[in-house]
């Protein structure tokens, strides 16, 4: 400990540090799994508190939506059903209440949708819950520290700006501040002081590279910096340091606008500022990003391969094994064991998939 502030100890210390991440990288796996009971893409997929995954609707293919759910038994690796919901939807939320249920909101399937419902894992029942106040096809859930769970933004034909929170001791919604701007397809993220950091979005004509913060106590939106480019269809996730990563996405180019641009959000100073790109263009990967127990951050989506992002070398690094197409609109979940479970999403053709991949993490140790 003498030499603790000896400068080569400290060199040496942090080339010992990347390289024993690099060597966790290099370890890592990607591999098929077991199918799911049908096609699905712009689903949800929520770790339950029995360690099991519930997958709720989304879309076979074109106007082709579900109302199915279905069980990932991460111990025999199998998709079991469970009861259907009562609406058909795709592009919804789902959110795990602080009791272990599931709030289920929005989406869409010929129409955009109000309407919402619970899960209950000890029944395996789907019951309705209070409306929204307007439906909401691509709005965000984001379960606040008092165990209510805000819904921002979303489109039924418009972009809506307002916001609503949800309050699971009466089963109802009700309208709290509006943002500067209406939204969709954007981002939002809890951070540590309880505020939620909301990026990006818009409409294809009119993509965002504003961002904004609510505030809970206040019950209001204020703006905060700006990203370094427009972006919508994007993912974001906090890292352990606090700070938050968002990815890919595409400018209003959409499909031909996609991105390997990655940058990372600074709550202390409100700034946004690049970090290194990733290997692959992806975007329609909001549920397909997912923090590791090693604080890397898991990519997958938009892609046939997937990548980890590494705060410590701030480098992507695509990760053994791909899977079977470029999936959009697919999810990644990480499981109670330190995996994470792929599953579903779109082509290219936007034509579904019952596949599923695990990734697995040889030491999920923090490198």
């Amino acid at each position: 400990m003498k030499h603790l502030n000896n400068p080569l100890s400290i060199l040496l210390s942090l080339l010992m540090f990347i390289t024993s991440a690099i060597s966790c990288e290099a370890n890592n796996t990607l591999a098929p799994t077991g199918r799911m009971t049908i096609a699905r893409a712009a689903h949800t997929a929520t770790l339950l508190s029995n360690g099991k995954v519930l997958i709720a609707g989304g879309m076979e293919r074109n106007d082709v939506h579900t109302n199915s759910a279905e069980l990932y038994d991460p111990a025999t690796g199998r998709f079991v059903g469970t009861g259907n919901m009562n609406v058909k939807r795709s592009g919804h939320t789902a959110t795990r209440l602080s009791n272990g249920k599931i709030l289920i909101a929005g989406g869409s399937n010929t129409e955009w949708l109000s309407s919402a419902e619970i899960y209950d894992p000890s029944t395996g029942v789907f019951t309705l819950t209070g409306n929204m106040s307007v439906r909401r096809g691509g709005s965000t859930a984001t379960l606040l520290a008092d165990g209510k769970v805000l819904i921002v933004g979303g489109y039924d034909g418009s972009l809506h700006s307002g916001a609503e929170i949800y309050d699971p001791a009466t089963g109802e919604f009700t309208a709290t501040g509006n943002m500067s701007v209406g939204r969709s397809a954007h981002t939002a993220t809890l951070l540590s002081n309880g505020q939620v950091l909301i990026t990006g979005g818009g409409a294809s004509r009119n993509v965002l590279a504003s961002a904004e913060l609510y505030n809970p106590v206040s019950r209001s939106f204020t703006p905060t910096g700006n990203m370094t480019v427009v972006r919508h269809k994007h993912a974001a996730m906090q890292l352990s340091n606090g700070d938050v990563l968002i990815i890919g996405g595409s400018d209003n180019r959409d499909w031909r606008g996609r991105y390997t641009n990655a940058e990372i959000y600074k709550p202390a100073l409100g700034t946004f500022s690049a970090v290194s790109n990733m290997n692959t263009a992806r975007f329609k990967l909001p549920a397909a990003v997912t923090l590791l127990n090693n604080g890397m951050v898991f990519v997958a989506g938009g892609g046939t391969s997937a990548e980890t992002y590494n705060p410590a070398t701030n480098t992507f690094n695509v990760v053994k094994g791909e899977m079977d197409a470029a999936r959009f609109y697919s999810t990644a979940t990480l499981l109670s064991d330190g995996r994470v479970l792929i599953i579903g999403g779109y082509n290219t053709n936007i034509e579904a998939s019952p596949s599923a991949w695990l990734y697995k993490q040889q030491d999920t140790k923090t490198s």
